[in-house]
């Protein structure tokens, strides 16, 4: 748009109509704003044919760009419907996330589907229906950014807004051949919320290349004053890390996961998309080994703070008797944890961190998958109960809560492909506060991999 090849009317235009082509197939919207997208189009048209690129590029970098955010962030004079019908008051003021893009300029083109509450690794609710992948609609996009992962998937939208409290983030990317970093706790402001899920959730983006992710987190990274401490800024920006060559690094790689209730799936395809990128990582000069953390207990205190993050999102829902049976459930098995457990399992992080993290004496990053299996047919999770849900997902997707429990950078990264032509992925883990280094990395395994010029067959792009 800076360089006048396209507008950001034809832009928003353009996306319209993918959206009303392809979206039926997939259900990744619960609202569009045509006619807000339009008008704030023009107005972005008129300050890109009046002021300079280099001006725009300073102060508003996303001018006239059309963006989709997951609908649990607060837009003012919208509702923030998370995934249900149990809220009806509209936001009376921005988050602090959309306000930080809005006035780079974003414009907000859409809202994206959820499971309810957000507590799902699948996109499935009895108010909004089944979110479908657009690598194969069989199948789920994941969860609980589906929405997000799918329309982006698709080219619906070039970036969207996503959370990540227990894989959130990441499940999607992977679900749908794209980049997603969970970013280091409370480095984008949760704003107007202190903390949500107990400190398990981050904001973040899903993009289908690492450089869009690092100017979203350019423009979104930062302390909100009053509301949460922020951890130690970046030494540049992401920008300048995702063009930075990372060096040659020792990366660790392990198929482990922490101890749970029942033992996690294993998918060949899976150890091979690891293999093959440790294979990756060998031809651009890294130092690759198998060094499993030492998980200690951490399974156990990640599931009793996730259960109970649960219970507190439920405790704030307005009107809960419109929750579904499940999310009922779920607000059940958390009764069972007592606080002093809790509080227990919360005290526990500091050590767990210690002797999680002594691995990277020995690696700069660790790499592991992000789910067990790839994704699962829409409905594999339908009508079944709260604890055979939570037990079916953490051996599905048993690789991403601990690093949410622990706060630290992690990211999806696409792999390859299934013979049905479903993503897999691997995870990249870096030590607290080093998202450049996992963007930089993350970048350079991309043009390796050169997974954004694959494209979804629903995507369609000829037409």
């Amino acid at each position: 748009m800076r360089a006048r090849q396209i507008s950001s009317k034809q832009l928003v235009e353009l996306y319209l109509a993918r959206i009303e082509r392809i979206n039926p197939q997939l259900n990744a919207f619960t609202n569009i704003f045509d006619e807000q997208a339009r008008t704030a189009a023009v107005h972005a048209d008129h300050l890109l044919a009046t002021e300079t690129p280099e001006s725009i590029a300073l102060r508003m970098p996303l001018l006239g760009v059309p963006i989709a955010l997951k609908d649990e962030m607060e837009v003012s004079g919208l509702t923030a419907q998370h995934g249900t019908c149990a809220y009806s008051e509209n936001a009376c003021a921005d988050a602090t996330h959309w306000r930080r893009l809005r006035e780079a300029g974003a414009i907000l083109l859409g809202k994206t589907t959820l499971p309810e509450l957000a507590i799902c690794g699948f996109t499935e609710s009895q108010t909004w229906g089944a979110t479908r992948n657009p690598w194969n609609t069989a199948y789920t996009p994941g969860g609980s950014s589906g929405g997000s992962g799918a329309a982006v998937a698709a080219g619906l939208i070039g970036a969207a807004s996503a959370s990540d409290g227990a894989g959130s983030i990441r499940i999607p990317a992977a679900c749908n051949a794209l980049f997603g970093l969970k970013p280091q706790r409370d480095r984008i402001s949760l704003a107007p919320h202190r903390s949500q899920w107990l400190g398990l959730s981050v904001n973040g983006c899903l993009t289908r290349r690492v450089r869009d992710t690092a100017l979203w987190m350019d423009i979104a990274h930062g302390p909100e004053p009053e509301y949460t401490c922020s951890p130690p800024p970046p030494a540049g920006t992401y920008s300048e890390a995702a063009t930075r060559d990372p060096g040659k690094l020792r990366i660790c790689w392990s198929l482990s996961t922490p101890r749970a209730v029942v033992p996690p799936l294993r998918y060949p395809l899976i150890e091979a998309a690891l293999e093959r990128v440790v294979r990756a990582f060998g031809r651009l000069g890294h130092r690759t080994s198998q060094r499993d953390p030492d998980w200690g207990m951490i399974g156990y205190d990640c599931m009793n703070v996730y259960l109970k993050a649960i219970e507190s999102e439920y405790d704030q829902v307005p009107h809960p008797e419109r929750l579904e049976p499940r999310t009922r459930g779920f607000k059940r098995l958390a009764r069972l944890i007592p606080a002093p457990l809790l509080r227990r399992s919360q005290a526990r992080e500091s050590g767990h961190a210690e002797r999680i993290n002594a691995i990277f004496k020995h690696c700069d990053v660790l790499l592991t998958p992000v789910t067990a299996i790839p994704a699962v047919k829409v409905g594999h999770w339908a009508n079944q109960g709260a604890l055979r849900t939570v037990a079916g997902m953490s051996r599905a997707y048993p690789h991403t809560i601990a690093w949410n429990y622990l706060g630290q950078p992690a990211a999806s990264i696409p792999a390859g492909h299934t013979a049905e032509g479903l993503p897999v992925a691997v995870q990249l883990v870096v030590p607290p506060n080093r998202e450049e280094l996992l963007i930089s990395l993350a970048a350079q395994l991309e043009d390796e991999l050169d997974w954004p010029a694959r494209w979804p067959p629903l995507a369609n792009l000829e037409s």
